[in-house]
């Protein structure tokens, strides 16, 4: 964790077009952005009520928006919910609920819980066995994981919260895709036992990012401590009404899943005939892992596709879905000039 005058570096992440003009100047746009796991199906639009921009939000709409959400991710009660813009400006806010001591986080995966902690304190460290965790004062995971969809089972989280409780740590499991995973391994239900924070975000799963909602699932106590730092009004109106409806919106999130599912497995086959080795991932990204990533990066950046990749891990690019016809045909046609520029390396390589 790089310290840049006292404060916290900041984390370089996918999603910017400006930093892609940057690295590609030369490239076709529009980009077709691949480097976020964003769903690009998003919710479908709607006319908003005036109301929800000429007036502050009533309190009364974020009570049925945390009642909506509990039912949605399977916590105990509209209690358990804590409604805020974006999940992300919980990460400080969550990890300061235990005073500062030794920060955890299961690895390699999102760095921001890392430059979260270390914010409000701790000190941090990345470690790469489950096990490790028992010996942290806040212990964080994302379930399933970003960006190798590692998924870590319901029963060992329970096992090690009850661990860290006991001695009053805190669990942070971050599920921010585990909307398109097993849910079956959602903490959501067992927050209500204290020492849990479980944190969800809208704006992936319904392709609405710009809206910023998300929700920490915890303990009533917890849900105050955390409403108190944000005071009235934390949602906009446009984002509890967005939420209220795409949440209680089950027949479409069931068919969103297939959706996602069947151009998962197209992703997955499109870079199988091109030589890419998929590593892992969810139905909203994948994780591909070879050697020349770097090369692959700046390949498909120059004809105006850009994946995610990590400066960390060389070896790593995660490819979100494309959009449409068009993007699945600009990414083949990158991926085959790719393709067909290695192997004319390699049959110079062994003249």
């Amino acid at each position: 964790m790089k310290l840049l005058d006292g404060a916290v570096a900041a984390v370089d992440h996918g999603g910017s077009l400006g930093r892609a003009k940057a690295l590609f100047p030369h490239a076709p746009q529009p980009f077709v952005d691949l480097s976020t796991g964003i769903n690009p199906h998003s919710y479908p639009l709607f006319e908003l009520p005036a109301t929800a921009l000429s007036r502050l939000p009533e309190g009364a709409r974020a009570r049925e928006l945390a009642d909506v959400a509990a039912r949605a991710y399977g916590a105990p009660s509209a209690a358990n919910v804590a409604a805020v813009p974006g999940t992300q400006i919980l990460l400080p806010r969550v990890a300061s609920l235990v005073k500062p001591g030794k920060a955890l986080v299961l690895g390699p995966t999102y760095a921001e819980h890392s430059r979260a902690a270390a914010i409000a304190g701790h000190a941090v460290a990345e470690v790469d066995g489950f096990e490790a965790l028992a010996a942290a004062d806040l212990a964080t995971i994302v379930n399933p994981n970003n960006p190798d969809g590692r998924v870590v089972k319901r029963e060992d989280l329970l096992r090690l919260a009850e661990k860290l409780r006991a001695r009053g740590g805190l669990l942070v499991v971050d599920e921010a895709f585990m909307d398109v995973g097993p849910h079956r391994e959602s903490l959501a239900a067992d927050v209500g036992q204290g020492g849990i924070v479980v944190l969800r975000s809208f704006g992936k799963f319904f392709g609405l990012a710009g809206l910023r909602l998300g929700f920490a699932l915890t303990d009533a106590l917890t849900v105050e401590r955390l409403e108190a730092q944000f005071g009235p009004w934390a949602v906009a109106g446009p984002a509890l009404e967005y939420g209220i409806r795409a949440l209680a919106d089950t027949d479409w999130q069931i068919e969103m899943r297939r959706e996602l599912a069947g151009d998962a497995a197209r992703l997955d086959a499109l870079f199988d005939r091109f030589g890419v080795p998929v590593a892992g991932g969810t139905t909203l990204f994948r994780c591909v892992r070879l050697p020349d990533a770097a090369g692959l990066f700046s390949a498909l950046g120059e004809r105006g596709v850009l994946l995610r990749h990590f400066s960390d891990r060389p070896l790593v690019l995660r490819a979100g879905l494309p959009g449409g016809d068009e993007e699945w045909r600009r990414l083949e046609s990158a991926l085959a000039d790719w393709a067909s520029r290695r192997n004319d390396a390699d049959r110079e390589i062994k003249r």
